[in-house]
């Protein structure tokens, strides 16, 4: 049996969300520095620039899995394993991280406990995937955790241009299913846009876009019909989503 001190009822930490299994703490001030840095950490806080972590609750029913290098401390009987099925399944995995610029391999913990992350300064925001439909599509560097029902797989953008003319990646993380995902974002959930798209089209100037839905095409192509028009405009190529589904957008590239 583990009892955690100085968490909950710790003045300088409280609890801003919780979802599944995820729980979000977020430092108020951040105390553990030195004369010479308090000033920046002071004007920091002010601005919510403020360290974070999850706290990851692991049951027989249901066990979680964590971005490579995520964890910082683990309490209970929780065991850490790779996920992997087989040499196929740890080639795919290899490649998928390749590609993705994720870590190919995630570690899953699995047993009755808990899992802390490491702090971060960014933001943290929990997704119910199974409200994306057909599943969501992460930039490289969005994804920190998720429970482990959810299916995790690599897919390719609809065209090479999306990803050459667009200055993209070709492969990006899904998951599917119904459970939690935690991003690790640069922004704040307040200042993020969710547009939702019923068999129309958005088009965005910029990599802007940080998830959509798995069923959107996604495609780069010229702001006008006409290279004239485009120069007209005064715009060059846009990220253009179409179908049915949502795209969660960054106020700035």
């Amino acid at each position: 049996m583990y009892t955690i001190k100085n968490l909950k009822n710790n003045p300088n930490i409280e609890m801003t969300a919780q979802a599944g299994p995820f729980t979000i703490w977020e430092y108020k001030q951040e105390r553990s520095t030195n004369i010479a840095d308090a000033s920046m950490e002071y004007y920091a806080s002010k601005m919510n620039i403020r360290k974070r972590q999850v706290l990851c609750q692991v049951s027989r029913g249901e066990g979680i899995v964590l971005q490579a290098g995520a964890m910082q401390w683990t309490a209970g009987n929780v065991n850490a394993t790779t996920g992997v099925k087989g040499v196929g399944d740890f080639f795919g995995k290899m490649i998928g991280g390749s590609v993705t610029g994720e870590a190919g391999i995630k570690p899953e913990y699995q047993g009755e406990g808990v899992v802390m992350t490491e702090p971060t300064y960014k933001y943290l925001l929990p997704v119910d995937v199974s409200e994306w439909g057909s599943g969501i599509v992460l930039e490289d560097g969005m994804f920190l955790a998720c429970s482990e029902r959810l299916e995790r797989k690599v897919v390719s953008r609809k065209s090479l241009s999306s990803a050459v003319a667009g200055n993209e990646g070709l492969f990006n993380l899904c998951l599917r299913g119904s459970g939690v995902a935690i991003l690790e974002s640069r922004y704040p959930k307040e200042e993020l846009i969710e547009i939702t798209l019923e068999n129309d089209e958005l088009k965005i100037d910029g990599s802007m876009a940080v998830a959509w839905s798995a069923y959107l095409q996604f495609t780069v192509e010229r702001a006008g019909k006409t290279l004239v028009g485009s120069a007209a405009s005064g715009e060059g190529l846009v990220n253009v989503f179409r179908g049915t589904g949502k795209v969660l957008m960054a106020p700035v590239a």
